[in-house]
C-alpha cells in the first residue's frame, strides 16, 4: 500500500533500482501513515479558512514526523504540486525553490565571472 501522501503518480516517478534498494522507505515511518490523506490534500473548492484550518492541522502532524526532512526534500525534488508535504503547503514549497534557484544562480554567475 502506498503511502497515504505518496500518490501512484509519484511512486511511478521513483527510480526503480531505489525501489529495490531501499527495503525501508523513509515513508514508511512517516507520521501521517496513520491519518487521514485528505488532511493534506485539499477538495475542490475548498473555503479559505477550512483550509487553512486544515492545513495547520497537517502542519501539526509534520510537527512531530520522524521523517519530516525526508519527506520535505522529496516533495522539493518531485517537485510535489499539491497538498502538505514535510510541513510545507505546496505555495510555501514553491517560495522555498525559488530561493533555492535563487540562491543556486547567485553563486555559479561570480564563479563564471571569476573563472
Amino acid at each position: 500500500m502506498l503511502h497515504p501522501i505518496e500518490s501512484s503518480a509519484t511512486a511511478a516517478r521513483r527510480p526503480a533500482a531505489q525501489a529495490d534498494v531501499d527495503d525501508n522507505p523513509w515513508h514508511t515511518s512517516a507520521a501521517c501513515r496513520s491519518d487521514e490523506a485528505g488532511l493534506f490534500f485539499a477538495p475542490s473548492k475548498e473555503p479559505t479558512a477550512a483550509r487553512l484550518a486544515r492545513e495547520e492541522q497537517a502542519k501539526r502532524v509534520c510537527a512531530r514526523c520522524p521523517v519530516l526532512l525526508e519527506c520535505r526534500e522529496h516533495a522539493l525534488a518531485q517537485p510535489e504540486p499539491y497538498g502538505v508535504w514535510g510541513g510545507l503547503t505546496a505555495a510555501e514549497r514553491r517560495v522555498v525553490l525559488t530561493r533555492r534557484r535563487r540562491r543556486e544562480s547567485e553563486i555559479r554567475v561570480p564563479a563564471r565571472i571569476a573563472g
